[in-house]
């Protein structure tokens, strides 16, 4: 049994999860994929830690408990609410080495730097160079990041500090919710790229890789939105199951690079992916339905033709990509490093 599951056998998740004061909370993580960051992060007593995304509050304490009482666990998460009751807890639970904060994890949180490990339960726009200058030499940080400008398009990354630069050491299938700059109510809908949303009368959203074409009335995406809401053609894939192959799916289309990536939500808890431009649309559903404008689509022949080339590269998983981090920005809000994945 390794150290985090050793941790986990003292920390009463539930507790946390389910708090009888606080109540239930959503904005918490499966327990499994929870250990598997903790156990990528390598932890050590003494270290000091920092997590953007308190949620329950649960893996700060897994944390105190792998760093020990020398080391330190600094929290963030954008939502007042959870940060205070995580805090009562852990300090009814006897944790002195654990101090949560409201605050933008984004931008980390200088006043407690250096950190010689971060993790992230929230995905960033990009790996934000306000991390790597905030971690000690030779540090990790696992989190999740997009590989594309669309939602729900992540890998969760090792990436390995050194002299300020950052090295992807490894990536593998995950992802959380999209770190906001407000506390998020409606978890169903992507916080970011987000270019259309209807709410009546239903909920119904889309994303486009091409919404710097688009005008500011979003043309574009209210057209792209409404092709596919009234599709006028519809097939099965012939490929078979796509959701059980959905992480691998959204990975290979990620990494086509290509503009007319389109990401939607027709229907609550049912995702898509295609292909859209300002003429047609086309998208894959996650129950394994082909939705387009028309059956001459030109949306649909490219989706045919990406489908077609997944299946003949043997449905890769993420972690067979080649990762590249690509230099953004250099203003405050923007500095850091795109992920990009290759084969």
């Amino acid at each position: 049994m390794n150290a985090v599951a050793l941790a986990a056998e003292q920390v009463p998740e539930r507790h946390y999860t389910h708090h009888e004061g606080r109540g239930p909370t959503p904005h918490r993580s499966n327990p499994v994929v929870i250990h598997r960051e903790l156990a990528t992060l390598d932890l050590q007593p003494h270290m000091r830690v920092a997590e953007y995304g308190t949620g329950s509050g649960y893996s700060a304490e897994l944390i105190a408990r792998l760093v020990g009482p020398t080391g330190e666990v600094t929290s963030l998460d954008i939502d007042a609410y959870l940060t205070r009751w995580a805090n009562l807890i852990h300090h009814a639970r006897g944790l002195d080495n654990v101090h949560c904060y409201t605050a933008d994890g984004t931008a980390g949180f200088r006043e407690r730097a250096p950190y010689d490990r971060v993790v992230a339960w929230c995905t960033p726009p990009l790996l934000p160079k306000a991390w790597t200058d905030q971690v000690a030499d030779d540090g990790l940080i696992v989190a999740p990041l997009p590989i594309a400008d669309v939602p729900n398009m992540t890998v969760v990354a090792k990436v390995r500090v050194r002299g300020g630069e950052p090295m992807v050491e490894a990536v593998f299938t995950g992802g959380y919710i999209e770190a906001t700059a407000s506390p998020k109510g409606d978890l169903d809908l992507p916080g970011r790229w987000v270019d259309w949303e209807n709410r009546v009368p239903g909920p119904s959203w889309i994303s486009l890789a091409w919404r710097a074409q688009d005008d500011r009335l979003h043309t574009g995406a209210r057209t792209v939105l409404g092709r596919l809401l009234n599709a006028a053609h519809t097939e099965p894939f012939e490929g078979g199951d796509v959701d059980v192959d959905w992480p691998s799916w959204r990975t290979f289309a990620a990494a086509l690079g290509t503009p007319q990536l389109t990401m939607a939500g027709l229907r609550p808890d049912l995702w898509a992916i295609g292909h859209s431009t300002s003429e047609s649309a086309s998208v894959i559903q996650q129950d394994g339905v082909i939705l387009a404008d028309s059956p001459d689509s030109p949306s649909l022949f490219a989706l045919r033709d990406w489908l077609t080339a997944w299946e003949k590269a043997g449905r890769p998983a993420p972690e067979s990509y080649t990762p590249t981090l690509v230099p953004a920005g250099y203003d405050q809000s923007s500095a850091g490093w795109h992920l990009r994945l290759s084969r």
